[in-house]
């Protein structure tokens, strides 16, 4: 067994889920991580454990954080999803309707389900960005309502790894005028008492975990830029001295990539997002997050099959994303390893966010058994 010693609680039938999430230490490496099950609205499962650095020197503890990278979308997304419940927004119109300045360049028709959906064109910015830039909101608003669509607006899709933060909360910010960031610190994480952060105040800097790169990889965040996967992702990397562990970072609102919370705050909002009639959405809205906008199609920056519906991943039974048995399913994961998902069927939230980061896209070796797990204990 692995010589850590796990924290929190776990009812005795889960623990199959435990001993999951415990092999991960021995299996792949684990540093520090949390993990959180939540059935039918009862905590079944809250464990974490190992370490919030590379060197050992600071224990996970219950209400240590983490960047959860791309995860962070689906809590933009949710975001999105409640003003589409008040009415507020509609993912059928343009975008123009709610921000004017972003029809430039021939984007006039693009509609806010686009977006969502990563269809619009607008997975990178051509434009020589200096050092820092993305973590200027205002400057990468400003490139991407002169970017023109790098294809047909809606014949294609495209992970917008990292614009579509800008692109989802700029409407999120034109409608209510909020930064996404303040509206889930306001109408999510506030609401349901979690932490979860969108812009990292330097308060909570003690309690954050570094991040470690996956053996073998570069600096976090990092990567080529001489193809359409590379304009994408290359965005990540922050261009300044120092890393995502940076203050710089963590203080800055990036909607699909700087999130911070732990595998409570994503499951207590996943389950939150998983029962009718919550206290984030209605029914009826919760019905949609999980309604597939388009069937499996190849990602044309990620390479591989992927069902979406607006702004979140589905699960897909048989392949990579495979989040347990129900279609329904949906969340996001994030590079390296993060994961929260809502299952309406089985009404379970699920969160896990580490600190060791594991290499490529798409599965995380780590989450097969630990969900297995969670639905053969059911």
């Amino acid at each position: 067994m692995p010589d850590i010693e796990l924290q929190g609680t776990c009812e005795p039938r889960f623990g199959a889920v435990r001993e999951a999430f415990e092999a991960n230490w021995t299996d792949h490496g684990e540093v520090g991580a949390s993990l959180c099950v939540i059935v039918g609205g009862e905590t079944v499962v809250d464990l974490w454990g190992g370490h919030a650095d590379a060197d050992g020197d600071r224990s996970w503890e219950r209400d240590t954080i983490a960047n959860v990278y791309s995860s962070t979308k689906g809590i933009a997304a949710a975001a999105a999803a409640m003003l589409v419940d008040r009415g507020q927004l509609d993912v059928e119109r343009p975008v123009v309707d709610y921000w004017p300045e972003f029809g430039q360049a021939g984007k006039s028709e693009i509609k806010v389900r686009h977006l969502l959906t990563h269809e619009a064109g607008l997975a990178g910015v051509d434009e020589e960005l200096p050092d820092g830039a993305v973590l200027e909101w205002d400057r990468m608003i400003a490139a991407l309502e002169h970017q023109a669509p790098m294809w047909t607006p809606g014949e294609g899709m495209g992970y917008h790894a990292i614009t579509y933060g800008w692109l989802v909360g700029e409407v999120i910010r034109r409608i209510d005028g909020r930064t996404c960031g303040e509206f889930v610190r306001d109408e999510i994480a506030g609401a349901l008492g979690v932490d979860f952060f969108i812009g990292l105040p330097e308060s909570e800097d003690g309690r954050t975990a570094d991040l470690i790169a996956a053996p073998g990889a570069g600096p976090i965040g990092v990567g080529p830029q001489d193809n359409l996967a590379g304009r994408a992702l290359g965005l990540a990397a922050p261009r300044l001295a120092g890393t995502v562990n940076s203050r710089e970072w963590r203080a800055a609102e990036l909607p699909a990539a700087n999130g911070h919370g732990n595998g409570r705050s994503l499951a207590t909002i996943y389950s939150a997002l998983a029962q009718g009639g919550s206290d984030l959405l209605s029914s009826g809205a919760i019905e949609a997050c999980g309604s597939t906008e388009h069937a499996a199609r190849e990602d044309m920056v990620l390479g591989f099959l992927v069902r979406r519906s607006l702004g979140f991943i589905l699960s897909t039974p048989g392949d990579r994303y495979e989040w347990g048995p129900n279609p329904r399913t949906f969340g996001h994961s994030g590079a390296g390893g993060s994961i929260g998902f809502a299952d309406p069927d089985a009404e379970i939230g699920f969160g896990y966010v580490m600190n060791q980061m594991s290499a490529g896209l798409g599965a995380d070796p780590r989450w097969k058994p630990m969900i297995d797990a969670v639905y053969g204990s059911l």
